[in-house]
């Protein structure tokens, strides 16, 4: 779609939590944050959740018709076990846990986490940065808060100081105690903090004796923190101005909130103007965590029987802003419902002639119900409705088609069979791209393997990656 229908997007932003209109900053034109993962480990479920919902959102603004510029740090370096900088770098625990550098984890983790994103038809962001890479940008910006006087050196570390902000709890409107709670791990006082909500910038003196990663700096040799790192990077690719910075709801304090504290200290003015949170997904015993050591797994649930497709519906049949149950007895009933979905879409008729009048008030329904806060139970509900329409075939097929630009859900992958209206030269070109995208996958460069995905999609080819590896229907 080309026209932007920028009153049809309403976001919850937890800055102000309220429902807003959304407006960015530059007319058409959007600016978007990812937290990306901390690649020690596979992502479980409970954090592709969150990958799922700010992928719907990308897509929401996309099909409504804005240009959406997204990037995602990937944090291979400075993340403690503890929120709040004290305990063991993670990078440094999945090394030690699997005997490999900390750059072999980062590498596997990392490929394996954007092999579940591609399982689950979640867009690769325009830019993903690792944090290794950007060393000097994140020094560039520690030196300008330390020369404004936002920062501090004690005990060989460099500190952001809270105490030079009037509301440092902006974001999260709660009091200092209240919020050390929501650290993920047992908070440690750390003795060179001037303030207990101060946050380390620079690690020089490591608590570890075999950190693996260190880099020159102005205060000797050391690692970034954590915090630092999304700050630096979104500055670096989308400007001083931010329009949508996305993230589990538990990276509210104190990670998105230090964020805010060091970026609008370093460039004197607002930065990010909505924050867009996903809450947790739980099992029957509380929220997932890799410290659990049992978690499960997008391979765990394909290795039960489970399409990533139907891991997608779950999550998209609940509000990103409820927390979510997770239980095999609903990922049934979603399983049932979603074969049911696609095997019926299957079985609608190609022939006709599109009914556009008739289609206009289900586009309209669904734009009501996506840009509502990414109501995306509303929007699921507008396809059933177009099932039940009075309408010819080739008209529901092309709604469903428009709507699954937003919703992903492979709704049209049971039609028609395998090489249908494909010629010689048709099948060895798309052979061709298919061998393209696997050495693409294979150097990394993803932005490429999702351009052919999307050329061959252009002409009516859908991919799909299985065990088996890679296969194709015409659509």
């Amino acid at each position: 779609m080309s026209t932007i229908m920028t009153e049809q997007i309403h976001l919850y932003n937890t800055l102000t939590r309220t429902i807003e209109p959304f407006v960015p900053n530059k007319e058409g034109k959007v600016s978007m944050y990812t937290c990306g993962p901390t690649v020690y480990h596979f992502a479980h479920i409970g954090n592709l959740r969150s990958y799922v919902m700010e992928d719907v959102l990308e897509k929401t603004l996309r099909y409504a018709g804005y240009d959406v510029k997204r990037v995602m740090n990937i944090t291979d370096v400075g993340h403690l076990s503890s929120d709040a900088d004290s305990g063991e770098d993670k990078m440094l625990m999945g090394a030690k846990r699997e005997k490999k550098s900390v750059m072999e984890i980062a590498k596997f983790y990392r490929d394996a986490f954007f092999e579940d994103c591609e399982k689950l038809n979640i867009k690769t962001p325009d830019i993903v940065e690792p944090a290794t890479n950007c060393i000097p940008e994140f020094i560039h910006m520690i030196e300008k808060l330390l020369g404004d006087g936002y920062a501090y050196i004690a005990g060989g570390n460099v500190y952001f100081d809270t105490s030079k902000l009037k509301n440092y709890y902006v974001l999260s409107n709660q009091n200092e105690e209240e919020l050390m709670v929501g650290a993920r791990e047992d908070v440690e006082e750390d003795e060179n903090k001037k303030n207990k909500t101060d946050f380390v910038l620079w690690f020089t003196k490591s608590k570890f004796d075999d950190q693996e990663l260190k880099w020159e700096s102005p205060w000797g040799i050391g690692y970034p923190g954590w915090h630092i790192e999304c700050s630096a990077i979104s500055i670096k690719h989308l400007g001083e101005k931010l329009d949508i910075h996305c993230g589990g709801v538990d990276n509210i304090f104190p990670h998105h909130t230090n964020e805010i504290a060091q970026s609008e200290s370093y460039l004197g003015h607002k930065w990010c103007n909505y924050w867009f949170h996903v809450l947790h997904l739980n099992d029957q015993t509380g929220k997932m965590s890799k410290s659990k050591g049992d978690f499960l797994t997008l391979s765990l649930l394909e290795e039960k029987g489970y399409s990533p497709m139907v891991y997608r519906m779950f999550c998209l049949q609940s509000h990103y802003r409820k927390p979510l149950v997770f239980s095999y007895e609903v990922l049934n009933n979603v399983k049932q419902s979603y074969e049911k979905l696609v095997k019926k879409i299957a079985g609608l008729s190609e022939e006709g002639e599109p009914e556009e009048e008739k289609m206009k008030s289900y586009r309209e329904a669904f734009m009501h119900a996506i840009g509502n806060d990414i109501n995306t139970s509303q929007a699921l509900t507008v396809v059933y409705d177009v099932l039940k329409a009075e309408m010819d075939d080739v008209s529901k097929r092309a709604l469903l088609s428009d709507f699954d630009k937003v919703l992903s859900l492979d709704l049209l992958k049971g039609q028609p069979e395998k090489g249908a209206g494909v010629d010689d030269d048709l099948k060895e070109y798309i052979e061709q791209k298919i061998m393209e995208r696997k050495e693409a996958k294979k150097a990394k460069d993803f932005a490429k393997a999702d351009a052919i995905r999307d050329e061959l999609l252009e002409k009516g080819i859908e991919l799909k990656d299985t065990r088996e590896g890679t296969v194709w229907n015409r659509i």
